[in-house]
């Protein structure tokens, strides 16, 4: 698999932002992974039915109307690893592996 990249602008009025914090709305991380783990089994297909996150870390947050980059990337038996960046920062890394059907 060659690398695999998607942009994504995080919607002004993204339905996790409301309360995630008030006055100062931050993307959670796990819209951030579900974003991840949809743009992995879309480039598969069928051919795996489960992600499982081998490991993933936070690194800086984002927030609405922000330009997400996600690039994905084959990694060991069957794996794939991923960066989320805004801008010129990272946002999360990690890494997934094929579940079990």
């Amino acid at each position: 698999m060659a690398m695999l990249e998607q942009v994504w602008r995080v919607p002004l009025d993204h339905p996790a932002l409301a309360g995630h914090f008030p006055g100062h709305p931050i993307v959670p991380g796990v819209v951030v992974l579900d974003q991840v783990l949809c743009l992995a089994q879309s480039h598969v297909g069928g051919a795996v039915s489960t992600w499982q996150v081998g490991q993933v870390k936070f690194v800086s947050p984002s927030g609405p109307g922000d330009e997400l980059s996600f690039v994905l990337e084959a990694g060991a038996r069957g794996g794939l690893s991923f960066v989320v960046r805004c801008a010129e920062r990272d946002v999360a890394v990690g890494s997934l592996t094929p579940g079990s059907p």
